[in-house]
């Protein structure tokens, strides 16, 4: 299977291929747990396009395949969260790919649950598989400032020689409830109403996904998250 890729996306006027990684833990404990979704976007893109994930690669269960005529890899690192970048890093360099090139999917406690957002490049934000409450001045409440990108993209990005040149999916999950403890709520399996708008917002990464792949990330970004800022105006104050 590796070589007949090779044959095929390194061939003049081939498109060039494309990497997605989704992060998440691995091992049943963690299966459907919010952490989790960006293995589940992986999990939900690869059925979609009939891609086994059966491989080990670079630390990752691994997939390959096409989508029309663009070479597609999938990955799943196998490290844990905070460690993605011992696969994410290899695997790129291993298929010659410029950051352009990737794709990294992960939840997102700064949107709303089921709302998605694809983002071109950027920094790590505050997402370091951490979260932390800071002090909100107007109203001296604590609130609490999700890690929308830190420590699992300090890795992914260290690992991709301190650059951050690489596009996002970030995928909501919402925020604790009330005084939650953050780190359990991330390792909580949502309830039915969070896990229908998760599976909804699945198919709607597949779609965002097969577009970047036919239309590339500019135009796709443009469209894509202009009818989810709608999504997140309608389910941002909705219980879940």
């Amino acid at each position: 299977m590796h070589s007949v890729i090779g044959r095929r996306c390194f061939c003049t006027g081939a498109p060039r291929p494309w990497l997605f990684v989704g992060l998440g833990n691995p091992g049943d404990k963690y299966r459907g747990t919010r952490h989790n979704v960006g293995f589940e976007m992986i999990d939900a893109f690869a059925e979609s396009q009939g891609i086994p994930m059966s491989t080990v690669h670079c630390k990752a269960m691994f997939g390959q395949g096409f989508v029309g005529d663009v070479p597609v890899f999938l990955a799943k690192p196998q490290t844990y969260m905070n460690l993605s970048g011992e696969s994410a890093g290899p695997l790129a360099a291993y298929y010659k790919l410029p950051l352009n090139r990737v794709l990294v999917f992960h939840d997102d406690m700064d949107l709303p649950c089921g709302v998605l957002r694809l983002k071109p490049k950027g920094g790590h934000g505050s997402h370091n598989g951490e979260v932390y409450l800071t002090p909100n001045v107007e109203n001296g409440c604590l609130l609490l400032s999700s890690c929308c990108e830190l420590l699992r993209l300090k890795s992914v990005i260290y690992h991709f020689r301190g650059n951050r040149e690489f596009a996002r999916l970030r995928i909501g999950i919402g925020r604790p409830p009330g005084q939650m403890d953050p780190k359990a709520f991330l390792l909580q399996k949502f309830n039915r109403t969070a896990r229908e708008r998760i599976d909804i917002a699945l198919q709607e990464g597949v779609d965002a996904l097969k577009l970047v792949l036919s239309k590339g990330l500019t135009e796709s970004e443009r469209c894509f998250n202009r009818e989810q800022k709608y999504k997140h105006i309608r389910l941002q104050n909705l219980p879940t």
